[in-house]
This record gives structure tokens, sequence and C-alpha cells, in this order.
């Protein structure tokens, strides 16, 4: 038993010693076939295809994001109390400025302006007015209260020259004297009277018309009207329903044209000004652009965002669009021409490094670039290139410095894909405000 053992396992390792002959047989003879990489040969030439950088217009532009609002809204309130009468819009309702909104119960307005009236009325008849033809107050001595005084001092002045005199004649007693001289003294006072009497008439006859003029301004205000045109977005009052002074009636905003403000941030302050073209999308449009223009900067960054307010212009005349809707857009800055680009496929990006193979003399060198903005399937190139170069454009993985190729086949670039705005711009200002 033990020898048989020992036999079993001679066998197994001469099998084994055997196979290990073959395989290495049959790698020594493959590495024979290719004695030039044994030997440190030259590698085969890598096969690529070529393209050339190309000369393009970009558009440049800066990502917008914000909220859609009305550039006037308007809280209208009841400017006096009372009993509503009537509410004549709706929620939605388009409205223009001057169209009644809401009527109130007039009747106590219209006591109220009775009497100041009649008040004035009887100031006027004091002063010697007629309202219907004599508009302004007579000069004070054409006023009867004023004539009727100057009459009195003027007869008790000659009764005091008649009683002088007599007592020189020694036909007047000197009491009778002394009653002339005191007549004299009460009409003149008399007539002192009268003109401050007049002059606080024409005083009261300016409170009273203001009186009567706010009377009737309340009488007005009992019908609340629109102050300007737009759309109802809150309707806050009900018929019977009594409201004070100052309460809201209803809200309107102004839909056209409408406002679109956002943020953008502060290193593009150089960039934005009034009268850029803007374009933007709304959700509850999907893929449909609409239009507008910067209309305001603000000339402050908020130093919490480190953004400053921008306030675009929309024409809204189809009330498509609501204040309150998120809009998210671009704004287009300028154009630049002449900007070299290159295709995608030729340019390898590893750990955030761009290079392209350049083609010299049947070698690539890897060239280092600095890529700006996408445009379709071309990258711009900010540094790096002349323009001039030939690129390799596939098999990128397999090329380094010193690598030998064979040149295939020139790959043509088409054409970028078209700017909605501004032909074959590009999608993007070296990075985008979000």
């Amino acid at each position: 038993m033990k020898l048989r053992k020992t036999t079993g396992a001679v066998r197994r390792s001469t099998w084994f010693v055997a196979a290990s002959v073959l395989l290495f047989t049959a790698g020594g003879c493959k590495r024979a076939e290719n004695p030039g990489k044994k030997l440190g040969g030259r590698p085969p030439a890598v096969e690529v295809s070529t393209t050339t950088p190309r000369r393009i217009s970009i558009q440049r532009q800066v990502d917008l994001a914000g909220t859609l609002i009305s550039p006037d809204q308007a809280r209208v309130s009841s400017e006096v109390a009372g009993v509503v009468r009537q509410v004549l819009v709706e929620l939605g309702s388009e409205v223009q400025p001057g169209q009644v909104l809401a009527k109130l119960e007039p009747r106590e307005l219209e006591l109220a302006l009775e009497r100041a009236q009649s008040l004035l009325r009887q100031t006027e008849a004091q002063l010697g007015m007629d309202g219907a033809r004599v508009k302004e107050p007579q000069p004070d001595e054409q006023i009867s209260a004023i004539r009727t005084a100057v009459a009195n001092r003027d007869d008790a002045r000659a009764q005091l020259a008649r009683a002088r005199r007599l007592i020189n004649q020694r036909l007047l007693s000197q009491a009778d004297l002394d009653a002339a001289e005191t007549r004299v003294k009460v009409t003149e006072a008399a007539y002192q009277a009268a003109l401050e009497n007049v002059q606080s008439l024409k005083a009261s006859l300016q409170d009273r018309r203001a009186a009567v003029e706010l009377a009737q301004k309340k009488l007005n205000d009992s019908v609340i009207r629109a102050p300007v045109g737009g759309s109802i977005s809150e309707r806050l009052v009900h018929p019977g329903e009594f409201i004070r002074e100052n309460t809201p009636v209803v809200t309107i905003v102004q839909m056209n044209p409408l406002k679109l403000r956002t943020g953008v941030q502060e290193r593009y302050a150089g960039l934005i000004r009034p009268g850029l073209p803007v374009q933007f999308q709304v959700e509850p449009f999907p893929g449909e652009q609409f239009e507008g223009s910067v209309a305001h900067v603000s000339p402050a960054v908020d130093q919490g965002t480190r953004t400053f307010t921008v306030e675009v212009l929309v024409d809204n005349r189809g009330r498509r669009l609501k204040p309150g809707f998120f809009a998210k857009g671009l704004i287009y800055t300028r154009r630049d021409e002449n900007v070299i680009a290159v295709p995608e496929d030729a340019v390898s990006t590893l750990a955030g490094v761009s290079a392209v193979y350049v083609i010299e003399k049947g070698k690539v060198r890897q060239q280092v670039v600095t890529l700006g903005v996408r445009d379709g399937n071309l990258f711009e190139v900010l540094s790096g290139l002349k323009g001039d170069e030939v690129l390799a454009a596939s098999n990128l993985s397999q090329l380094a410095t010193g690598v030998a190729i064979e040149s295939g086949p020139t790959k043509n670039v088409g054409s970028p894909q078209a700017n909605p705005r501004a032909g074959d711009g590009a999608r993007g200002d070296q990075g985008g405000h979000r």
C-alpha cells in the first residue's frame, strides 16, 4: 500500500513537469515570433483621423433665474366710511383707469354736502354776494355793513363840528359838546368793528368753500374707481358690508408689461447694461421662448449674496404670463468674432486638464489647452493653439508625445448648432450665473 501511493505521486509530478515544459516552449515560440518587442524595437504607428481648428463667432451670455412681477400694483382703499352698495368687479377682471370698482351708500355724504353749501350761502349773503352772479366778495367800502358804519361816523363828525361852532358862540352847553365827542368815538369804534367783521367773513368764506369742496369730494369718493389699469388679483369687500376709511377694497396688478427680477453675480457687473436682449422660459409653457430687454440695473451689490439686482421688461400683451411665474433664461451680452474652436473628438480631458494632440512630421505632441464655452460639437480654445495646427481626432487614448501616427481621413466638422438668437453663437458666457 505504501509503495502504490509513492508511485502515484511520482506519476503526477512527472505529468506536471511535462505540462510546464510544453507551456514554456509555446510561450517561447510566441516571443520568438515578435523579436522586435523583445529587443526593444519601435512600436507600430497608430492610425488616427485628423482635423483642424476653425474660426467661429460666439455670442456671450449670462444665465438668469428670477421671478416675474407686476411693475405697478395698487391696493385700492375706500377714502370714506359707509355701507357697500355694489361691487362691480370680480377676481381676474380687466379694468381701465377710472373704471368704477365699487359704490358706497351716499345719503349721509349728500346731507353733509347740503349743510356745507348752506353755510357757504349764509356767509356769501353777509358779504353781499350773489352766488349765481358774484363769485368774489366786493371791496370793503362797498359792503353794506361798512357803508352804514362809515355813514354813522361821518354824521357824528359833522355833529361834533357844529357843536364846537355853537359852543364858541355860547349857544350850546358843555354837556352837549361832550355828548357829540363821545358819539364820534362810538361811531369810529363801530366802523373799526365792521371792518374786522368783514375781514372775518372773508376768511370764513374761504373756509366754507373748502368745506363744500371737501364734502363734494367725499361724496365723489363714495364711488371707488381704479387708479391704474390692470387685473383684479384680490376682491376684499362684499355688498352690505360697512367699511371704515382706508379699508382695502380690491388689489389691481398691472399685466402689461411685466418685470422679470433676477440677481446676477457680481463678476458680470461690467457686462450687464440696460437694453441687452433677454430670452427665458417658464414652466407652464415648456419649450417656448419669451423675450424681453434689460430695463434697470442696480448700482449696488448685495454683500450677503454677492449679486446685484437686474430688472427685465417683458411684453405681455397676450396676458399669457402671470406675476409670480419663475423664469430661467439668458442675457445676451456681447458677440466675439474670429474665435478659435476645436471639435470635441480632438479634446482629451483627464483630471480636469484638457489637451489636444498636434501632428508634426508623422508624430504627435500633446498640447495642454484652456477651453472656454461649448458651441454644439465645438469647444472654444482660450489658449494653447494658434489656429493653424493639424490635430488628431481619433484613438486619443493610444497617443502620447512622440508616438508615430498614420494619418487617416480628415474629419469635416459641421457647422455648430444655431443659437436661437445670434446664429452660431455659444451657449454660455465662460460659465453662466445660476
